[in-house]
């Protein structure tokens, strides 16, 4: 079976910073891939690639078996990838019904209001609320709600747990199980690495703008070599 997603070689500039030297990975149907590293060697930059925000100077990017490299934004999240961004970006002033109200894309059986509500029950105790009046687990939990109503075939997940209490952290953890065990596609860039190897099936580490090391969560558990150079803060 093809990948749902595709990096080839990708390099990546911020002006002149050259960010992303040849960067390659795949991400597999049905499967959550993490993309692990410190702080500034890639990851989000990698998500903002894949996502048109800041636009390769070279390589490929496949998704469903399509070029989407030169794409623009809008195109590539109708083509069906979600972003939960880094940082949440959930608007303050809207509610939470409103804020996922933007995100719609209503499929047959896919996720609706309804299927979303019953998945985080408390998005509905607060469905009133604005965006300013979450805690921080809320507007994750908000913003994972609002890519997946949306309908995507392919979700990207952005530091998902950056800023987020250990009990929170292990929700969200739960909530990425959950999704995992219903057959969806999810890469996910995170610092965290005791989380990430939790939920993944298989870990690309990151340094420097390019993919260092790549196995499965319990081959890269017992590496302490690359744990120590690559993953130690």
């Amino acid at each position: 079976m093809n990948p749902i997603l595709w990096l080839d070689d990708i390099h990546t500039y911020y002006g002149e910073s050259y960010i992303l030297q040849g960067l390659s990975l795949k991400n597999d149907q049905a499967s959550v891939v993490a993309l692990v590293g410190r702080n500034g060697m890639g990851k989000t930059t990698t998500i903002r690639s894949i996502m048109g925000f800041t636009r390769p100077r070279r390589g490929r990017i496949y998704f469903k078996e399509r070029d989407i490299m030169n794409l623009p934004s809008h195109q590539i999240c109708q083509m069906g990838i979600s972003l939960v961004p880094q940082g949440r970006r959930i608007f303050p002033d809207l509610t939470v019904q409103e804020n996922l109200m933007i995100a719609a894309r209503p499929t047959p059986r896919g996720w609706d209001m309804e299927k979303v509500f019953s998945f985080f029950p408390i998005l509905k105790e607060r469905v009133g609320n604005r965006g300013n009046q979450l805690s921080g687990g809320e507007l994750q939990m908000l913003a994972i709600a609002r890519a997946l109503i949306a309908n995507p075939d392919l979700m990207l997940m952005d530091e998902p747990s950056e800023g987020l209490a250990p009990l929170v952290i292990q929700n969200i953890c739960r909530i990425i199980q959950q999704l995992k065990e219903s057959s969806f596609s999810i890469l996910l860039a995170e610092q965290n690495l005791s989380m990430a190897l939790s939920v993944a099936d298989y870990v690309y580490v990151v340094a420097k703008g390019k993919v260092v090391f790549e196995s499965t969560p319990a081959v890269l558990e017992g590496n302490e070599e690359i744990k120590r150079e690559y993953l130690a803060i």
